[in-house]
């Protein structure tokens, strides 16, 4: 048995209480009375999959709105409240959830709560603030129009996602911005939001028990019996020929790269041997091998790295690089030559060992602070895992052969059938 299976810091079944009110909402409650603080983080299940086509970042401009007001406060009531108190609180949304985070001394928790309910059940999105949210969220979007990472990275997620819920930003497009109203505000809230699949975790200096009433007393006569249930999500494909598209940006000196494929899932049986793989490929040290060979030995890039992203329904393995406009097919060419070694020869026992001990080893850094532990625990939820997966955790890393990293990236990797996405100068091009 590994030394951090023993170590009781480590959040897991002995001090983590996990309660689901009668309304489906469930709580999960680790005490840390080493600070005087308490964290608050949590999930809903009224995500961007459920934006319509025309009206795609209606699930992100409702979460953004629900603090506006509400039916008890109104926009300047609840900011002061909680700036008087150093609390904070926010919502946010992604394609599966609305999220909630929030901040507060222990002391401040039931008004921390108070409000977050408030904001839930009643918001009625005020059209002073409707207004000025939207002028907001369309400067941002114009903002991003001119990034030419930003650009990349949304034309990559479309080829490689065509048609599918991940293929779509959740903050949505200008014109699809635009033509929200206030009224698709309150008829998304009314149908999306409600208790069934809520989860929330904290953290801090408080009593599970204390936390438990809190939340029965705010919102566990919560009901929506309108609510609308998720539709199953379409299937993913993998793309069947290599698609390449380029992003023209005049007066840009950078040329920004995203290319790749699918990705495992995160309940994939290969997530963790794909995650250590990609540590490897494009992460550990100085971004790894594509790091060392496209941007520390041939100098055709400012940056360049990989990443797994993995999801409910699927998941995405890509590079992504900044490379003068001139290198962009130098860099393209010799990311696809480092993509086709991984996937044909195993990595040295040696990358692996130096990946694992990197994984064991910033496990307790990522649970030192509240926040690091409400995020890990909502994970944990999210996901299936199990709260005692921190415990297993360094057993499953270790367990991780060269071998089935080799499996992995045969599996998921083909050179042959790569999505590439570039934006910054030179003429835009679709093949």
């Amino acid at each position: 048995m590994s030394a951090i299976i023993k170590n009781t810091s480590i959040p897991g079944p002995h001090d983590i209480q996990r309660k689901v009110l009668s309304n489906g909402i469930t709580l999960l409650v680790r005490s840390n009375f080493n600070s005087s603080s308490v964290v608050v983080s949590g999930m809903l299940g009224a995500g961007s999959h459920f934006d319509p086509r025309e009206k795609l970042g209606l699930a992100h401009f409702t979460s953004m709105s629900l603090m506006r007001g509400t039916k008890n406060a109104d926009f300047q009531t609840i900011f002061e409240r909680l700036e008087s108190a150093g609390a904070s609180l926010g919502f946010g949304a992604s394609v599966h959830n609305t999220s909630v985070g929030g901040r507060a001394l222990a002391e401040d928790l039931p008004m921390l709560v108070r409000t977050l309910a408030d904001s839930l059940l009643n918001p009625i999105f005020p059209e002073q603030y409707f207004d000025r949210l939207k002028k907001q969220l369309l400067t941002g979007l114009a903002i991003r129009a001119q990034d030419t990472s930003d650009r990349a990275s949304l034309a990559f997620d479309s080829l490689l996602f065509p048609g599918h819920p991940y293929g779509f930003p959740e903050d949505g497009y200008t014109e699809t911005i635009s033509v929200i109203s206030r009224q698709d505000l309150v008829d998304f809230h009314a149908t999306h939001f409600g208790p069934d699949n809520m989860v929330v975790v904290v953290v801090g200096a408080v009593k599970p028990e204390d936390v438990f009433s809190l939340f029965e007393n705010e919102l566990g006569d919560w009901k929506n019996p309108g609510l609308v249930s998720v539709k199953p999500f379409p299937a993913i494909n993998p793309p069947q020929k290599t698609l390449r598209e380029h992003i023209s940006l005049s007066g840009k000196s950078q040329t920004d790269i995203a290319m790749g494929t699918l990705g495992p899932k995160r309940s994939a049986p290969e997530y963790l041997a794909s995650s250590l793989g990609n540590n490897i490929l494009g992460q550990f040290g100085m971004m790894g091998r594509i790091g060392d060979v496209v941007r520390e030995k041939a100098g055709l890039a400012y940056y360049a790295s990989t990443s797994v992203n993995s999801w409910i329904e699927g998941g995405s393995w890509e590079v992504a690089a900044g490379v003068n406009p001139a290198n962009t097919d130098k860099a393209i060419k010799l990311i696809i030559q480092e993509l086709e070694k991984f996937r044909n020869e195993p990595v040295l026992q040696s990358e692996l060992d130096d990946s694992q001990a990197n994984y064991v080893g910033r496990l307790p850094l990522s649970l030192e602070s509240n926040s690091g532990v409400a995020n890990s625990i909502l994970n944990l939820e999210r996901f299936s895992l199990g709260l005692d997966y921190f415990q297993r955790y360094p057993d499953l890393v270790r367990e991780v052969t060269t071998d089935q990293i080799l499996k992995a990236a045969q599996k998921y990797i083909d050179p042959e059938r790569l999505v590439i996405a570039s934006a910054g100068p030179g003429k835009g091009k679709k093949k």
